[in-house]
């Protein structure tokens, strides 16, 4: 019996329809940019491996660093104990970070981080006697993780759907998404700002926080929105003296084309919610970021101001050692490099493909990561599409109809572009669209 057909005779799988799916490829080993299977093919990993890979599989760098701890320590409570790797994490990121954000909070990934980050926020207005702040402000098409809190403001994205009547309450607003020549885009945000305005007035004092993707909405399609519009949100709700929690689980660690998004769009949150390239796509990890000003409304003589949230791994020795490398190699002058690189190749790859090919509309960069879609006028499977990838030995996998580019930093100028080339022969030749 094959691998494949074993796994079909144990796994469920995340995100798939057993009954209708294929049998899964097997990958047996990683290098740099490539993943390969059991033929020994070679697959350009266009997508990080959702989003997680940040130096290329199986970076040798990392790799030591894990081995050199697991010689130590493998893991030990965190709960009244402590060990270097995690402290020195903290510090490191401290050190990137407004000055305010100094509490660290370790779970094990981006929804559970997301919340916490919610949790907090609750309780502390609860702790500061405000128990009537019981609602979230999030954007329609939001994603936020799949755990309950992280579902409820995400209703909108069209992930939650069978779960809705669990939901606690939570509150939307449009999200003004743009792309290249947006003609709309003004207008878009205008009316986003309008409706939060009116909001604030008729529901500030139950409203707890708010939280956004900074920038790019991923799940949802790769939804992005303009710096200065989102600072305008962040501004108006400080006002209003809403906490805010910026979800940088898949847009911190360079992915936008700063260390964070929040530094693009120049505001502050109050709470920063880190994942995926936390540990360069090594190990489950995740932090929730505050402030000492929060932190301080949960200390007490009395065990019911703290916050009674834990993990069995937090902080795991093994998961922190990975990050603290990973952290040192993306503040490389090399991967500095290798960051700006991929952007200037998107900026100059991306026109040339839509001009290609007249099946696709709505262009986007923002730092490492392009998006495009396909016009909804085409008949074509999107399926197919995703096999005729696979086949020229290219790793996308389209959200909708929404197809994007998030590559690890190891990829070269010259391999990206032959994937550009690629995926215009590719949509030529199913005949999704109509050459110049």
């Amino acid at each position: 019996m094959t691998l494949s057909s074993r796994d079909r005779a144990l796994i469920w799988h995340p995100f798939t329809q057993e009954q209708t799916a294929e049998l899964p490829i097997v990958i047996t080993k990683g290098q740099g940019s490539y993943l390969y299977d059991e033929h020994n093919n070679a697959y350009l990993d266009l997508i990080s491996s959702w989003w997680v890979n940040l130096h290329g599989h199986a970076n040798i760098t990392i790799a030591n660093a894990i081995h050199q701890q697991a010689l130590k320590l493998e893991h030990v409570i965190f709960a009244g104990f402590t060990h270097e790797p995690a402290i020195e994490l903290c510090e490191r990121i401290k050190a990137l970070l407004p000055p305010h954000l100094t509490r660290f909070f370790f779970s094990d990934n981006g929804s559970t981080a997301v919340e916490v980050a919610m949790k907090m926020a609750y309780q502390y207005w609860k702790n500061k006697g405000s128990s009537k702040r019981n609602k979230f402000i999030s954007f329609v098409g939001g994603y936020h993780g799949d755990t309950f809190g992280a579902m409820s403001v995400g209703r909108r994205s069209g992930f939650h759907d069978q779960f809705q009547e669990l939901f606690f309450e939570s509150v939307t607003i449009p999200y003004p998404d743009t792309w290249d020549g947006d003609p709309e885009v003004e207008q878009k945000e205008y009316e986003s700002l309008t409706q939060l305005q009116q909001l604030l007035e008729q529901e500030h004092e139950q409203i707890a926080a708010f939280i956004a993707e900074p920038l790019v909405q991923g799940a949802s399609g790769m939804r992005m929105c303009r710096p200065n519009y989102l600072k305008q949100v962040v501004n108006l709700l400080q006002e209003y003296n809403i906490l805010i929690i910026f979800d940088e689980v898949m847009t911190g660690f360079g992915r936008t084309g700063a260390n964070f998004a929040f530094e693009i769009v120049d505001c502050l949150p109050d709470f920063l919610c880190l994942s995926k390239g936390l540990s360069g796509g090594f190990l489950p990890l995740a932090l929730t970021i505050t402030s000492n000003h929060i932190y301080e409304a949960f200390l007490s003589n009395d065990f019911n101001t703290a916050f009674a949230h834990g993990h069995s791994y937090t902080a795991n020795p093994l998961g922190c050692a990975a990050a603290k490398t990973s952290l040192d190699l993306l503040l490389t002058a090399k991967t500095q490099s290798a960051i700006q690189a991929i952007n200037s190749c998107h900026l100059q790859s991306l026109p040339d493909l839509m001009r290609h090919c007249k099946s696709l509309r709505n262009a986007r960069v923002q730092g490492t990561i392009a998006a495009f879609e396909l016009n909804a006028n085409y008949a074509y499977s999107m399926k197919d599409l995703k096999a005729q990838f696979l086949t020229q030995r290219l790793l996308l996998r389209p959200l909708g109809r929404t197809i994007y580019l998030l590559p690890p930093y190891s990829i070269t100028v010259d391999e990206l572009n032959d994937a550009y080339l690629k995926i215009a022969n590719i949509i030529t030749n199913a005949d999704l669209c109509v050459l110049s």
